[in-house]
């Protein structure tokens, strides 16, 4: 992107569309979690979870992109709800385990239908959602190797 097309125009900044849209979806997703009683960023870590259970809280955070500020009041909630639960490593008595209740096993049907519901309330016809995951996924992988 050169300077001649870089507008200055709040509507037009690369940022501003990303945050908004962002702040669209952790909205519409808060709304689909409220019958389960999760937030957002509690459905996030379950999901990073669901791919991989029983992993340290380092490989949640570089999974999800949370630091552990972000992560250990999440973490707790999660755990006085019921949904995970955590472990010491058996071999390395300093690293936390984290796993999925039952319940959290159970439930992810009902949450991804929740999810499902919500989502087609958004008309994405007009949209190649996979293109966009695909955009997506390459500026996030440039943004990471920039190590900012």
């Amino acid at each position: 992107m050169n300077e001649s097309h870089f507008e200055r125009r709040l509507d037009q900044q690369l940022c501003f569309r990303l945050y908004r849209a962002s702040n669209g979806i952790s909205k519409l997703y808060a709304h689909a979690l409220l019958p389960v009683e999760l937030t957002f960023p509690q459905y996030l870590v379950l999901l990073a979870l669901w791919d991989h259970d029983g992993v340290a809280i380092s490989d949640i955070g570089q999974r999800t992109g949370m630091g552990i500020g972000t992560l250990n009041p999440i973490l707790k909630r999660l755990t006085d709800n019921g949904w995970v639960k955590r472990q010491t490593h058996e071999s390395d008595k300093r690293t936390m385990l984290i796993f999925l209740t039952a319940k959290a096993l159970e439930q992810k049907t009902v949450i991804n239908q929740l999810i499902l519901k919500e989502l087609a309330t958004v008309n994405f016809e007009k949209m190649d959602l996979l293109e966009l995951m695909k955009q997506l996924g390459l500026l996030q992988t440039q943004l990471d190797a920039m190590n900012l």
